[in-house]
Order: structure tokens, then C-alpha cells, then sequence
């Protein structure tokens, strides 16, 4: 009998479903990159998938495989579609009522000087326009490097735009500007501020939040050992989570989280269509494998909500070793990290989307997950990934040891 995984089955499933997502253009490695596991464990839970997908009889298998072929051949169409165009629209007219008017509206005088400069000489027309003589030969004199700069403009702008879809269109000023330096390029984070503003280039705003804290008041009181004070020197010492609600159609998914503070990775988290203890439970056992099981003496907060104070969920973390700490009940403030992980989480992912299948939204919400911990720059790192600023810490931990 082969080891059993560290990780649980509901991500061995997702992780399966954000490869075949993919439908051939990522290879098992730079997925599992982005999820933190090796190829090979990757490659080994599609291939037991697809072993366990297989119906009995030869008719039930190649229906199976008529409708996978029909699915991705209609993700393939999708993907090739412009957003937000129907198949087979054409281009708008010129001149239609899509383009604003006046958007061509700088001023003309210096053309109109060049144009009839020969007939009634630039004296003449700057005095009828009110218009100086030195600005006009100035604007001849830096034409082409005006041109130059119009052009390495419109490149970064083109850029930016790439950097922003990239994120979801989820970045403002600051983590474009961030991401730009990271790539080499020297540039001013006033300059990226003004390029976005004059193309409408907007990262996603927060909105308002709704509560979704429901305290369990017989539970056993558990202290709080954090006391609003977000911060820890070194990993795995200090985690908090907490509990969302996902709109799907007409009904629910719930989210559950494990944030280690210090780096603000996401080291685990559950999606389940219920509110039982297990997706928290299951949420905390991710959390310790991706953690390789030593996680004895970690402190984890917590809100009050009913599903934290349960037993079974106290139980798990006594087996782990692990320090409960609550904070007070109807208090954001206490639980403050975790709240602003999900208002970005809603901000980035969710604003302007609505997703009416379980099992799509789950796969983004795992895909969210990944590119949070991988890609996206926080701005208390540093304007850093977690994974980079994990990285970099324990590599300096490792030079201070050997010096």
C-alpha cells in the first residue's frame, strides 16, 4: 500500500482541476509551482483521477471521452473570443455612437502655423491666434523628442495594461509601479499613477463589507493572545484565519483560511458548500502538511465564530499542538488581518463576477489562492509575494546560521 498524501483530498481534487483547466498549455510544473508541490505529486493525483474516472464498459468510456473533447473544444472557443462580444460581431462603424466625440480635442495651432506658414508668414498668424513666436519654434525644435517620448510612453502603457490584465485587473498605481521595477524597469511611481489615470487604467476599490460572524456563547472561553498586534519575526509562529461566505447562483460556498502572519501566506484554507466544523478542521490540517507537521507551539486566531469553539476543532489543534486565541465578539479590529485578506479577496476576485456553478467557482477561488501566495505583491512585504518573502527570510536565516 502506497504513503498516504499530507494533503487533504478536497486539494489533491482542485489541484487536479486547475491543470486540466489549463487543457494542455501549462506543464505539471509550473502549476504545482504555483501551488507549492512537486510535479510528480501533481502528475500522480491526475493520473489515480483519471484511473477513478473511467466508467465500467467500453460505451461509458467513450462517452466520457466524447464529452471531455466537446468541453474543451468549447473552453477553447471561449477563450479565443473577445470579452464581452458576441461570436461573429463585427467591428463598430467609424463614427458610431461607441466612440466619444472630441477625443482628438488638443489644440491645432501649432499645425495650422506649419500648414500656412508659407502664405502668411508665422509673424502674421501667431499675432491672429495670440500665440508666441518662440513657442512655436520651441515646438519645432523638440518635435522629435516629443515623438521619442510619445513612443516610449505608449510602450509602457501598453505594459502597464499587461501587468494589470495579468492580475485580474485587480492592481492600482502602487503594486504596478511595484512590479515594474521588479522587471528592470526604472521608472517613477508618479509617472505610472498619471499613464493610468489618462488611459483609465483603475484597480478594483473595496465595497462594503457584510458580516458574517455568528459567536457560539456557551463555548469555552479562549484568551487572546494576539491583542491586535499583527506581527511576527519569524515563521510559523503566529497564524489567523477566518470564515467567508462566496455567492454562487442563488445559494453559497463557504471559504475557510489559515494566514501564517508573518508572511502572509495563505498556508491553508477549505471550500465547501456547508458550515460544518470540518471546513475549518480541514482548513487547519492543509495548513500543518503544507507546514511539513511541525507546527507545535503556533499560535491560531480566530473571531468567535461557533464553528472555532467547537470540540472537534479543539481537538485537532491540541493533537497538532497547536495555541488557540479569540478575539472579542462583533470586534473586526481583532481579527483584523484576516478581514482585510478577504476584502482583497473580494475585491480582486469577486467584484464584476458571478459565477453560477459550484464547481467553476470553486476552481477560481483555488486559482485566486495560488496566485495570491505566488504572484501577487503585498504591500506590507515590501511589495513582495508571500513566497518571495518567504523565500528571502529563510535564506538570510540560513547565511546568519552559517556565519
Amino acid at each position: 500500500m502506497g504513503r498516504r498524501s499530507p494533503y487533504p483530498e478536497e486539494f489533491r481534487k482542485d489541484a487536479v482541476a486547475l491543470y486540466r483547466a489549463a487543457d494542455g498549455k501549462r506543464t505539471y510544473a509550473s502549476v504545482a509551482a504555483d501551488l507549492g508541490i512537486t510535479a510528480e505529486s501533481l502528475r500522480t493525483w491526475v493520473r489515480k483521477d483519471e484511473i477513478q474516472a473511467v466508467p465500467e464498459g467500453l460505451g461509458g468510456s467513450a462517452s466520457a471521452a466524447e464529452e471531455l473533447a466537446r468541453l474543451r473544444a468549447e473552453n477553447a472557443r471561449l477563450l479565443k473570443a473577445e470579452p464581452g462580444v458576441a461570436v461573429g460581431a463585427r467591428n463598430p462603424e467609424p463614427g458610431s455612437c461607441l466612440f466619444r466625440s472630441g477625443g482628438e480635442g488638443r489644440s491645432r495651432r501649432w499645425a495650422f502655423i506649419s500648414d500656412n506658414r508659407a502664405d502668411f508668414g508665422v509673424k502674421r498668424i501667431c499675432r491672429v491666434l495670440g500665440a508666441s513666436r518662440a513657442g512655436y519654434y520651441r515646438h519645432l525644435a523638440t518635435k522629435q523628442a516629443r515623438t521619442v517620448r510619445q513612443a516610449e510612453e505608449a510602450r509602457t502603457v501598453t505594459e502597464i495594461r499587461a501587468i494589470h490584465a495579468e492580475h485580474y485587473g485587480a492592481y492600482g498605481a502602487p503594486r504596478v509601479h511595484a512590479e515594474l521595477r521588479a522587471r528592470g524597469r526604472k521608472i517613477n511611481r508618479k509617472r505610472v499613477t498619471r499613464l493610468m489615470r489618462t488611459n483609465h487604467i483603475v484597480g478594483r476599490h473595496l465595497r462594503k463589507k457584510k458580516r458574517t460572524t455568528i459567536a457560539d456563547r456557551t463555548a469555552p472561553p479562549v484568551p487572546d493572545l494576539v491583542m491586535r498586534d499583527f506581527t511576527a519575526d519569524t515563521l510559523n509562529t503566529r497564524w489567523c484565519g477566518d470564515i467567508t461566505y462566496i455567492p454562487v447562483g442563488a445559494t453559497w460556498l463557504y471559504l475557510a483560511t489559515v494566514i501564517d502572519i508573518c508572511s502572509r501566506k495563505v498556508v491553508g484554507w477549505s471550500i465547501a458548500d456547508h458550515m460544518r466544523t470540518s471546513l475549518v478542521t480541514d482548513a487547519i490540517e492543509m495548513a500543518v502538511a503544507a507546514r511539513g507537521g511541525q507546527v507545535s507551539g503556533v499560535v491560531f486566531h480566530t473571531d468567535r465564530v461557533a464553528q472555532y469553539s467547537a470540540a472537534a476543532f479543539a481537538e485537532v489543534c491540541r493533537r497538532h499542538g497547536i495555541l488557540r486565541s479569540m478575539g472579542r465578539v462583533g470586534s473586526s479590529y481583532d481579527n483584523a488581518l484576516a478581514e482585510s485578506f478577504f476584502q482583497g479577496l473580494k475585491r480582486e476576485l469577486l467584484h464584476g463576477n458571478r459565477w453560477t456553478s459550484k464547481a467553476q467557482t470553486r476552481l477560481e477561488l483555488f486559482r485566486w489562492l495560488s496566485y495570491y501566495n505566488r504572484q501577487r505583491r503585498h504591500s506590507a512585504l515590501g511589495y513582495r509575494t508571500p513566497a518571495e518573502f518567504e523565500q528571502q527570510l529563510i535564506t538570510s536565516r540560513t547565511l546568519s546560521l552559517v556565519a
